[in-house]
């Protein structure tokens, strides 16, 4: 189930040092514009003296170097973008200095509540820079990646005032989540890699009394999380530092150093075991415990129990994050109105189903699959999907288990997304205590496995996409892809077609009602009351069930849009490209074109999707 850029399922947050990255992007702008004006002094000086050069020469060399130009600008915004946090570039790049960065401070990041000017300022930067190129000089690949960082600084600059209400610590996707995985899953592929996460490790205490900060503000200004969210995260942090001698990051650190016999000899790998010890304890645990002991005196400050609607300006917001997550030009009506036609269009074909086969209820509680072997079932979505998708890198991955102290906090499975420059680090987790089995295991393997995550990532990466892709793909693109290449894998399971059709068709209608939920909640202010009659009239009546549904969407908004509604717009996309194309359309050429664009605003993908699918 993607973050921005780290956990697939996940939302992981990056904060910049803003002060620092203004500086260096003013600097590389001064730098650029004295090499232009050389070059634009070298053509007029060759004019001048009578050199015999043919317009369309000119313009060919100015075209060349605007592409050149627009190169070197976008790469050096993904230098030091990635770079202001030592966590996010580790995840990004395998081997930073081949993209030029050497020197860099170990942090990951800052976070505060004061810095919207200076975002502002570097963002209005950004695009005063980027409108300097004459988007028509630029090569197909560069235009799209100049409309999708325009639309991501319109979308962050209408965000101004708004600070506030974001949210880092969440149950499922807050930073206090995902970090113990992402310290778990830190590689080392060199010593200078064990030294920087060490390093890590001591800020980590910092960071966490930057968060606090930011949450007592929250709190001061009456637009602090509810108790009921207080509570899970408090009970996150407890149930991380419950054992500290037997805390993973203490094994899993060991399990690296030993992989590493070849670099370090006995007594290096020795001392630097010693040292995660000690921060391990002494400082990340710590750091987990005074968090754990900041929002329970937090807890009680919070005005708003319900959706963000019920906060000043909250409707407001709650449509800004739903564009910014879904990738989406759907105002949230549209949205709701599209969620509730494909939900009746789906229980009328689960109910023509079970007309056409009145034991279709019974085929499926009993069907059987060949395995449910995590590995063998990998290995057959790769062969099912040959039809419809193109052929991946050949990679390697591996599976495994959700550590039992995260069990509680995680989705039933998610995927750590590869560095861009080495596309064999993939890793699949399954949460075991979610219980899945049979037809849901293969579903949620084909969600974070193939055709899903782990393909859709290895293809990005091996499309000579430029860098700074990398840092702008949206929630709704990842969960979207995932989900609708999952409601394809129910036809690649080896069950008869009217039971996987009757099982996706209910998939897909549960998936729409929490969509809806997470709506009427945030948008239309929806009680737990308006909540539990809303799933009554679809038969779930379970009080409690309802409940946690309903304090889950309040925690994380729009959550489900990024899932349900990216996968309505992958079907809105599919439904173009088939009027448009007619006999010439197939999924093979669709998904083919998909893959060859990258992540992208779905407004986006439907305007280049024309012009790539002409070009292959």
């Amino acid at each position: 189930m993607n973050g921005n850029m780290l956990l697939c399922s996940k939302q992981f947050y990056t904060y910049i040092n803003i002060k620092k990255y203004i500086v260096k992007v003013r600097d590389f702008m001064k730098k650029k514009c004295m090499k232009w004006l050389l070059t634009f002094l070298s053509i007029v000086l060759c004019l001048e003296a009578g050199c015999a050069v043919p317009a369309k020469s000119v313009e060919s060399t100015q075209n060349t170097l605007t592409k050149q130009a627009f190169s070197e600008y976008t790469n050096e915004i993904f230098r030091s973008e990635v770079a202001a946090s030592t966590l996010n570039m580790h995840y990004n790049l395998a081997h930073p200095e081949n993209y030029g960065i050497s020197d860099y401070d170990v942090t990951y990041g800052t976070v505060s509540a004061d810095s919207e000017i200076e975002v502002s300022v570097l963002l209005e930067n950004w695009k005063k820079k980027l409108k300097s190129f004459t988007k028509g000089d630029l090569t197909l690949e560069q235009q799209m990646t100049y409309d999708i960082m325009i639309d991501y600084i319109d979308r962050q600059l209408s965000e101004a005032g708004f600070e506030l209400y974001d949210e880092i610590l969440r149950p499922s996707t807050g930073f206090q989540s995902q970090l113990p995985v992402l310290l778990a899953e830190y590689t080392f592929y060199d010593e200078k890699d064990i030294q920087d996460y060490l390093k890590l490790l001591s800020c980590t205490p910092d960071f966490f009394r930057q968060i606090m900060e930011v949450e007592k503000k929250k709190s001061e200004q009456g637009v602090f999380m509810a108790d009921f969210a207080v509570e899970d995260i408090v009970q996150q942090c407890n149930s991380f530092i419950e054992n500290p001698e037997n805390n993973y990051l203490l094994s899993t650190f060991d399990n690296r150093i030993a992989e590493m016999g070849d670099i370090l000899d006995g007594q290096r790998a020795n001392e630097y075991m010693q040292q995660n010890r000690k921060l391990v304890l002494e400082q990340v645990i710590p750091a987990y415990r005074a968090m754990a002991d900041g929002m329970q005196a937090l807890k009680g400050t919070g005005k708003n129990s319900g959706g963000l609607c019920g906060l000043p300006n909250g409707r407001e917001y709650y449509c800004k994050t739903v564009t910014d997550v879904t990738g989406s030009v759907l105002n949230v009506t549209e949205m709701q109105k599209q969620t509730e036609e494909q939900r009746k269009q789906d229980l009328e074909d689960m109910k023509a189903l079970a007309i056409e086969n009145p034991d279709i209820g019974e085929k499926c509680a009993n069907y059987q699959l060949p395995t449910e072997d995590v590995e063998l079932i990998l290995e057959d979505l790769q062969v099912k999907m040959q039809e419809d998708f193109p052929k991946a890198p050949q990679v390697g991955y591996t599976v495994k288990a959700v550590h039992p102290s995260l069990e509680a906090y995680t989705a039933p499975a998610f995927y750590l997304t590869p560095p861009i420059d080495d596309i064999s680090q993939n890793c699949i987790y399954i949460n075991e205590s979610k219980g899945d089995e049979k037809l849901k295991l293969y579903t949620t393997l084909a969600h974070e496995g193939f055709p899903g995550h782990l393909y859709q990532n290895v293809m990005e990466r091996s499309s000579s996409l430029a860098p700074v892709r990398s840092l702008f793909g949206t929630s709704g693109y990842a969960e979207g892809w995932a989900t609708y290449v999952e409601m394809q894998s129910f036809y690649y399971s080896d069950v008869e077609t009217e039971v996987a059709a009757y099982l996706q068709k209910n998939q897909s209608a549960l998936l729409s009602l929490y969509a809806t939920a997470d709506m009427g909640i945030h948008y239309n202010g929806w009680t737990l009351k308006d909540a539990i009659n809303f799933f009554r009239e679809y038969q779930i009546t379970d009080k409690q069930t309802i409940q946690e549904i309903y304090q889950l969407i309040v925690e994380e908004p729009a959550h489900y849009l990024k899932y349900y509604i990216g996968y309505l717009e992958f079907l809105n996309l599919k439904d173009f490209a088939q009027k448009k194309y007619g006999e010439d359309y197939s999924n093979y050429r669709f998904h083919q074109v998909l893959m060859k664009m990258g992540p992208a605003p779905f407004s986006i993908l439907k305007k280049y999707l024309p012009k790539y699918w002409e070009m292959l």
